[in-house]
């Protein structure tokens, strides 16, 4: 076993992430799990869009598209062990995506200056299309208030990685100096309750205590 996989149980089911994101996979090879990736083919944007017309909060549909995105990649993987996660940014009903550009970059950091948000993240584990386990924890981040000079200095320093993140931040970055409080988990914020996570993959023996 390499060193990078020490605490992955021999024994283990293959454990699969659903997820193209490079920020979740880091933090479970960080952790010293190295997992297969692969990004679930569901229409993200049109699930989204029925589930705000059914009334769904963020949380639920954060959580349903966790469910789906693991169910999706479950059914090429049998018997494996598929991580499912999603995030979602709420600001008093406003629902906010991963920017397109910089101008949508902009337009999000400019509606979220000297407000509160909330970050809704869920992670769930299916095997066999079945699902295991859920967690959904939520985190509440107050933005400073900034101005233009301030946004386009933040932009020009953050290049591209402002595109991977919804509300156009990355918190373990350049993002830090957004915000004036924030209050939840650091990896939960980052898009993975890692710990709770961790605790059930553990109880289920593919990782080693």
């Amino acid at each position: 076993m390499t060193v990078n996989a020490r605490f992955l149980a021999e024994d283990s089911s293959q454990v699969v992430l659903a997820s193209a994101s490079s920020s979740r996979k880091q933090l479970l090879e960080n952790a010293g799990l190295p997992v297969e990736c692969h990004a679930a083919a569901i229409d993200e944007n049109e699930i989204k869009r029925s589930l705000a017309a059914e009334g769904a909060s963020a949380l639920q549909t954060a959580e349903t598209l966790a469910e789906l995105k693991a169910g999706r990649i479950s059914r090429s993987w049998p018997g494996a062990l598929v991580i499912g996660a999603d995030q979602m940014l709420d600001c008093n009903g406003t629902w906010f995506d991963k920017p397109g550009d910089r101008d949508q970059a902009t337009g999000h950091l400019k509606a979220l200056s000297g407000r509160t948000h909330t970050l809704e993240t869920s992670v769930c584990v299916v095997r066999d299309n079945e699902r295991l386990w859920h967690h959904n924890e939520t985190a509440r981040l107050t933005m400073r208030s900034f101005d233009d000079d301030f946004i386009a200095r933040y932009l020009d320093l953050s290049g591209e990685a402002i595109l991977n993140s919804v509300g156009g931040y990355c918190l373990e970055g350049y993002g830090v100096h957004l915000f004036a409080r924030v209050e939840g988990d650091f990896f939960t914020i980052l898009g993975l309750p890692l710990l709770p996570l961790l605790g059930f993959l553990r109880d289920r023996g593919a990782v080693r205590g």
